[in-house]
């Protein structure tokens, strides 16, 4: 084999490696896992630097729009937790008081969750829209 297919041989071999290295990493940074606000209280110190999906109910009168960046308290199994969404994506129109949110980011170091993204829904509006067709 010559010299120059040699090289060209390596170098393909080493931006393949780098592909599939940033692949994998790429993936394993996007990968969360959803807990409850219950379970994430009780895993503490082994959230620090995972990307999580916690879920839980909006506390009424939490939610702070007069900051920047939003803050707001979600709830779950007696426990609470303090978010701030650090998101660039519009806050949905279900996001209010009492709502289910899946908030979606990381733990920061002052101990509020730093939300990427927020999931909203409110549970009686869908629930009056499904009473609704079955009654049809």
């Amino acid at each position: 084999m010559s010299g120059t297919k040699l090289k060209f041989l390596l170098g393909g071999i080493v931006i393949v490696g780098a592909l599939a290295w940033l692949g994998f990493v790429g993936f394993q940074e996007s990968k969360a896992y959803y807990i409850t606000v219950g379970e994430f209280s009780a895993m503490q110190g082994d959230v620090q630097g995972k990307s999580l999906k916690v879920a839980g109910d909006v506390v009424e009168g939490s939610i702070d729009r007069s900051k920047n960046p939003l803050e707001f308290v979600i709830s779950s199994e007696g426990k609470n937790l303090r978010v701030r969404y650090i998101g660039r994506d519009v806050i949905p129109d279900t996001f209010k008081d009492g709502s289910k949110a899946v908030v979606e980011g990381m733990i920061g170091q002052d101990g509020v969750f730093q939300a990427r993204q927020i999931e909203a829904k409110c549970a009686s509006k869908y629930e009056a829209e499904y009473e609704k067709k079955a009654k049809r």
